[in-house]
């Protein structure tokens, strides 16, 4: 972008289109939204060349960056990544419309009915990390909710997020859905997430996503209401009761199948009564699949 009033001026202006699309949004069925979501899903994958093209461009300027591996996997989206992503999209749509739920009422002694229902909240910003998958996740779960979202992804992924959003945006003109739903916040600036932080007004509510120092940096800078999120600790758990041999590729699979991301296993925990019979094989099946474990005087030799 320009200098920081240019930037401050085309954020705004996106945060108005997204209040203007809220509002047409809301109304809409569950049908329409639906709809809507398929139609991103099978833009995706028909895009797929030139999501992955703009990904390979994020990905050698994170190489050149001296970027780590772990987060080079967690920016990477190859055909079979975007294809899960498309997929997870169609099951968001087959997911029960939350808008107009009824979760409690009443009725008065003089006829009157009180109901709380669900309805959505607006404009949602995201605010994320490196994972360009996210931009797409964040954009379809809001969709069905009935909220406008504005994505501010990293710069890492800035090529990515991009045109996963045109794509997405693009597929909205045959829907009922205005493409004004999905925005990407302008800008790679620190300043960009700033003046998102402070759109009172123009923003509802914003969502961090990411690590503990992104979560705090929101929370502590917004004047918008925040949906603080947690930083995480996957725990796996084995009981004495448990089928060891099962336990252990349980184990083996949430650290190993794919070690960049979130939910990957980051906490081990074995049952007392069957920590020394149950500990060294499954020390040992970490091991061989190159995982380093940390513990106390009870664990270590």
């Amino acid at each position: 972008m320009g200098d920081s009033g240019d930037e401050a001026t085309a954020i705004r202006e996106v945060c108005l289109r997204a209040r203007e699309a809220s509002f047409d949004l809301s109304a809409l069925s569950r049908a329409r939204k639906d709809a809507a979501l398929r139609a991103i899903a099978d833009a995706l994958q028909a895009h797929a060349s030139a999501i992955v093209g703009a990904n390979a461009t994020d990905l050698e300027r994170a190489r050149q960056d001296g970027t780590s591996a772990a987060l080079i996997d967690r920016l990477a989206i190859t055909p079979e990544r975007l294809a899960a992503i498309a997929d997870a999209v169609r099951e968001v749509a087959e997911l029960p419309d939350p808008v107009g739920e009824v979760l409690r009422g009443y009725t008065l002694p003089n006829g009157l009915q009180i109901r709380q229902l669900r309805v959505p909240l607006g404009v949602v910003g995201m605010i994320y990390e490196a994972r360009p998958n996210v931009t797409v996740d964040a954009a379809a779960l809001c969709l069905k909710s009935g909220n406008a979202v504005l994505l501010r992804g990293s710069s890492s992924a800035y090529n990515s997020n991009t045109v996963l959003v045109d794509v997405m945006r693009a597929a909205l003109a045959d829907t009922d859905v205005p493409a004004d739903a999905i925005n990407l916040v302008p800008g790679t600036s620190h300043e960009s997430v700033k003046y998102l932080m402070t759109a009172r007004g123009l923003v509802d509510v914003l969502i961090p996503r990411g690590g503990a120092g992104l979560i705090a940096s929101v929370v502590e800078g917004s004047t918008v209401p925040v949906i603080e999120t947690g930083v995480g600790n996957c725990h796996v758990y084995v009981d004495q009761h448990a089928n060891q041999d099962m336990a252990i590729d349980i184990l083996v699979n949430s650290k190993t199948q794919r070690v960049s991301v979130c939910n990957a296993a980051e906490t081990f925990l074995v049952h007392e009564a069957i920590a020394e019979e149950f500990l060294p094989r499954a020390l040992a099946a970490l091991h061989d699949r190159g995982v380093t474990v940390h513990g106390d005087g009870r664990l270590a030799p």
